[in-house]
């Protein structure tokens, strides 16, 4: 959670009382070209293209080809400048900090011509010492170096090896040498998004002046004690002592609805000392825990931390504090080789179902509080209680995991290396370790984030050869894979955070992988962890084809976003099928072809010959295709979480990919950039539900499960009913008798051959009818309806044309 101050950062120094003193450098600076032909004003926190685009020397970034026409922005050396004054007598303090909370990325910073420090990574805070150089005018410049071309000097330097891959495929129209830059992976290009390296300052600025002492930060974590069964918190402060000699006082922390107060006396010798406080929950008080989304409430309580120190010194510090405990669990399923993958929270095993989360905008300027709350509410509205943050993005800002442990999504947080090799030479190594230090110690209090994953398919593409490796070569990228994610990411993590699992990697055989020497043979082994599963080709309605594995992670299929979304940003020339526009906007290799071929598997492929109108239907047929072929998936996945067949399942985590947009393009998502749902988002409500009965074939049996994630038991009476295709009134139904759905459970509740059913319907044969069936209880619906296909849409009879119409009207207020 963010962290606010209450009442003064400090108060200490030269004359008791005195307060230290804040000057924030947000707001209007200066950018300038490298050959200075480009000047203009630009906003901090913000970034070139935004600043461009401000000024109506850019369009938008985003418009037809522009992606490629401004390409030039992130190949240039741009320069930040500010003047200010400094509003108090800067003589009376003994430390002055320029503090950035982010710079994106390369740049020598000087402060009235003093060169006095460089950044190189965007996912670091940087605090220079400027106590020496800094004025009552001052005048600060931030010349920064294209990362693009910076990246191509560190890969270069990089001499004793390869370290790839050296440039993404063609198709997506990328930069080259990423995994040499601590940046925004996929700000190079993407499968399904634009090259858009940016440069900037993207987080807050400031200018901080104090005397004896400073807190640096302040981070807790509740932790149970199972055996007395009773909840603390470790809490932890950093504080910069400039006195010379030991400053005394004591901390008192209270936390009032738990009747919880506790006060102890501290000293803090001169330098960069830590405080640590381990403060017991009165047992008295029962402790209402936090739950993810549809398994209770996200109770949250306030805490205060007061540090009264010597000088008249008063801190006073103010978080929610969450409790809850998280579990990995892997061990042996009888009759199952391996072992399980799932997530026990406070106790209850939990299926995790929701998708996976990537950067809301190339430009992280636009992403608002309002986009994130769209975005992340309609998580919620979908019956989604997982998002996984994906390792190619950023870390986000903190109002997302706010919002995440306001609305009980839980969170899979992936550190930001993904689909590459990294170097792993003592400089990247020590800024990677910075860099995981700080997001560790800033995230780890936050009760949704339920576990840490090293990486994004860098396991993966290290063991299944993505990059062709010379075998004799494989124990150097293996050294520097166990370097980077073992000795020092994880080293970091378990010694900041004992609260939650660390995995190195996604997808991972777990434990397994661990046993292997940190990197498995087969890291998409169906018995062991998560694995990532993408068939394009194979009939997305034929369950049989897809893994049935303890986790899935990622899997999905592409769709286009709807055509008001990209009208915003294409011209009437761009609007067929075959333009160059929509070949451009795909950078997924065959992608185009791919989900036409799987659509017309089962559709009639649109057929009229005015380009528009085509267009038009196209989109709409891909969304279609997109939302069936995950519903089938998911619950295929769903239904096997109490099934093991042939030694596999027990399947506890369905993630598809991806959640979000960042731009308007063909993609897996199944929210359009902005927010619009996409045909796959309202499935998912239905799909995702907490209780919901589930129908498939094998050889010729109809069967119907009956999911459950509630966490008590329920009797329910499933419909099952035959429709025919010409009038979609149903020509049959039955109702079973009262059923036992188990809690957490997927049960059997139906089984019948599919001729015998056809038989006692009439008319009805696989061509003419579909089945729908729901659960409920006392005549009320308890699920939503589902149904079942019996042959391919385009071999059905009887469909009539739709004849939709719709009608606005204005109301009156």
């Amino acid at each position: 959670m963010r962290l606010r101050l209450l009442l003064l950062l400090a108060v200490c120094g030269a004359a008791a009382g005195a307060a230290a003193r804040t000057l924030s450098l947000r707001g209007r600076w200066r950018i300038r070209s490298g050959n200075g032909s480009l000047e203009l004003p630009g906003d901090v926190p913000g970034c070139v293209h935004t600043a461009l685009l401000q000024q109506n020397l850019i369009q938008d970034p985003y418009y037809r080809f522009n992606d490629l026409s401004y390409r030039w922005i992130s190949l240039d050396n741009w320069t930040y400048s500010k003047e200010f004054k400094i509003p108090f007598d800067i003589s009376k303090w003994q430390k002055v900090n320029l503090i950035f909370e982010g710079v994106d990325t390369v740049t020598k910073v000087l402060l009235n011509d003093v060169t006095i420090g460089e950044t190189d990574n965007m996912f670091k805070r940087y605090s220079f010492d400027v106590t020496n150089v800094v004025r009552d005018v001052n005048s600060i410049e931030l010349r920064f170096q294209s990362p693009v071309l910076y990246a191509a000097q560190q890969s270069k330097a990089h001499t004793r090896y390869e370290v790839p891959p050296d440039c993404p495929p063609l198709v997506q129209k990328g930069e080259c040498h990423v995994n040499f830059i601590r940046k925004e992976q996929c700000s190079f290009g993407w499968d399904w998004g634009p090259s858009f390296p940016t440069q900037g300052i993207w987080k807050d600025v400031r200018v901080e002046a104090y005397n004896l002492c400073q807190l640096n930060y302040f981070t807790f974590s509740p932790i149970y004690d199972a055996r007395a069964q009773e909840w603390n918190l470790e809490i932890e402060s950093s504080f910069d002592v400039v006195s010379s000699k030991p400053v005394y006082g004591h901390v008192m922390v209270a936390l009032p609805k738990l009747q919880t107060q506790q006060t102890q006396g501290i000293e803090l010798q001169p330098g960069e000392r830590v405080v640590e406080l381990f403060v017991k929950i009165n047992k008295n008080i029962s402790v209402e825990t936090w739950w993810p989304h549809g398994h209770g409430n996200q109770t949250g309580y306030n805490m205060t931390i007061l540090f009264e120190l010597d000088g008249g010194l008063s801190i006073e510090k103010s978080a929610k504090v969450y409790f809850r405990t998280v579990e990995l669990i892997e061990e042996p399923i009888k009759g199952s080789p391996g072992l399980s993958f799932y997530f026990k929270i406070n106790g209850l095993p939990i299926f995790l179902k929701g998708s996976n989360w990537i950067p809301a905008d190339s430009f992280q300027d636009r992403v608002t509080s309002d986009l994130l709350r769209l975005l992340l509410q309609s998580a919620v509205d979908a019956n989604m209680n997982t998002l996984r943050v994906w390792g190619g993005g950023v870390y986000e800002q903190d109002e997302f995991y706010e919002l995440c442990d306001e609305l009980g999504i839980m969170v899979w947080q992936d550190f930001m290396f993904a689909c590459a090799l990294y170097p792993a030479g003592q400089g990247f190594l020590d800024s990677v370790r910075a860099e995981v230090a700080y997001q560790a110690r800033r995230l780890k209090s936050h009760p949704s984030i339920i576990t840490w994953s090293g990486n994004n398919e860098n396991e993966a593409a290290l063991m299944m050869n993505w990059y062709g490796i010379h075998i004799s070569d494989l124990p150097t990228y293996i050294n520097d894979y166990v370097t980077l994610y073992v000795k020092n990411i994880r080293e970091i993590v378990l010694t900041a955070d004992k609260t939650r699992p660390f995995i190195t990697s996604s997808p991972t055989n777990g434990a397994e992988s661990v046993a292997e020497g940190w990197v498995s043979h087969n890291p998409y082994d169906k018995h062991f962890g998560d694995v990532h599963f993408y068939d394009y080709i194979s009939d997305c309605w034929n369950w049989k084809i897809f893994p049935k594995a303890r986790f899935v992670s990622e899997y999905g299929y592409q769709s286009w976003p709807s055509f008001s979304t990209l009208e915003k940003i294409s011209s009437e020339e761009d609007w067929s099928c075959g333009s160059r526009f929509s070949l451009h906007r795909q950078h997924h290799a065959d992608g185009n072809t791919e989900m036409l071929l799987q659509a017309g598997l089962h559709f009639k492929l649109p057929q009229s010959k005015d380009p528009l109108r085509s267009f038009k239907d196209t989109i709409y047929l891909t969304q279609v295709m997109q939302a069936q072929c995950v519903k089938t998936q998911t619950e295929f996945y769903r239904r096997s979480r109490s099934q093991v067949v042939h030694g596999e399942g027990h399947t506890m985590g369905a993630l598809y990919w991806q959640l979000n947009d960042i731009w308007q393009a063909p993609s897996w998502a199944s929210l359009e950039y902005g927010g619009k749902w996409k045909m796959l988002h309202y499935f998912a409500r239905h799909f995702f539900a907490p209780l919901l009965p589930v129908g498939f074939e094998n050889q010729d049996v109809f069967f119907i499960y009956g999911v459950s994630d509630l966490r008590s038991e329920c009797n329910v009476t499933l419909t099952v009913r035959l429709h025919a295709w010409s009038s979609l009134e149903p020509l049959c139904s039955r109702r079973t008798r009262r059923l036992v759905m188990k809690a957490g459970k997927a049960t059997l509740l139906y089984k019948e051959p599919v001729p015998r059913l056809l038989k006692t319907c009439g008319t009805c044969t696989r061509q003419r009818c579909v089945v729908s069936f729901h659960l409920s209880a006392a005549g009320q619906l308890l699920s939503p309806t589902n149904y079942h296909f019996l042959s391919s849409l385009k071999e059905a009879v009887g469909l009539h044309k739709a004849h939709i119409t719709k009608e606005h009207r204005s109301r009156q207020v």
